[in-house]
């Protein structure tokens, strides 16, 4: 079977999402990405979840379009490019009938992927049990155990304290110090200062200011407009101030495990073969 044959739908659009959906499609593989009406990935320069604000967007050299439906998508698929859909419960699979499926929301829990969406199942991340939910499970902890592929089990529980990045872990991600509507007053790649303001929360009473924590590289920011809860992830900041151009380019940690993905969508492939 030639690799354009083999469509690989994809359940999510974001910062590890996209690392893998640029693997697969650079393998030559089909893809379809599927996405909720309005992501809040803050890495938005190297996210192909962006599509859906903008109708496309190009990460490396890779162009994502946006599609109104499945027979739409499977038209962008054939010019080339990677097609995405706005589809958060995945009803396009009938239409669409899958050669594997990559659950890479990334949401902790399981948001209702099945070894039955498709004839190879992959799942990235906590929420999952390989063998039962997905066929293989993908660690996304940074650490020894990073890429992991998994066959029994699950991967290591969310600790909810992001990567070290310089000595900075938890202190370099902002979060919403309240409820209300995101207005952002610095962009991606700007130097920023700590106690900067970046941006500011407008709480229908009054506008509450959100400040850069450390010094160094704002590497991600919700967009304006987005409706926020008090502690959600609004934006994440680089205190290495020469890396301005990681801003731009898919992460270590999601060519990682890209990698992982396809090694895995390899080795079940293999299995079938008599």
């Amino acid at each position: 079977m030639e690799r354009r044959e083999q469509l690989i739908v994809v359940r999510g659009a974001g910062d590890l999402a996209t690392g893998v959906i640029h693997r697969l499609h650079r393998c030559g593989y089909p893809v379809l990405a599927l996405e909720i009406a309005r992501p809040a990935a803050i890495r938005r320069k190297v996210v192909f979840s962006e599509a859906v604000y903008n109708g496309e967007c190009t990460v490396e050299n890779v162009r994502c379009r946006r599609a109104a439906n499945a027979g739409e998508a499977m038209e962008i698929i054939r010019t080339g490019d990677v097609a995405l859909l706005i589809d958060p419960n995945a009803e396009c699979l009938n239409d669409v009938k899958p050669w594997a499926l990559v659950d890479a929301i990334l949401a902790k829990k399981n948001l209702g992927t099945t070894k039955e969406m498709a004839p190879r199942t992959i799942a990235l991340g906590p929420g999952f049990t390989a063998g039962e939910d997905v066929q293989l499970v993908i660690e996304t902890k940074r650490g020894h155990n990073l890429g992991r592929i998994i066959r029994q089990g699950s991967a290591a529980p969310n600790t909810g304290i992001p990567g070290v990045i310089a000595g900075y872990g938890k202190e370099r991600v902002i979060h919403a110090p309240a409820q209300g509507i995101f207005e952002g007053a610095a962009a991606i790649s700007d130097t920023v200062e700590r106690g900067q303001l970046i941006g500011q929360i407008d709480t229908g009473k009054g506008k509450v200011p959100v400040c850069a924590s450390i010094s160094g590289i704002l590497r991600g920011i919700l967009p304006d407009g987005y409706p926020v809860s008090e502690g959600f992830k609004l934006a994440d900041i680089d205190p290495r101030p020469e890396e301005r151009e990681n801003c731009f380019t898919i992460s270590d940690k999601a060519r990682c495990i890209a990698g992982s993905v396809l090694a895995g969508l390899l080795e079940l492939e293999l299995e079938d073969k008599p």
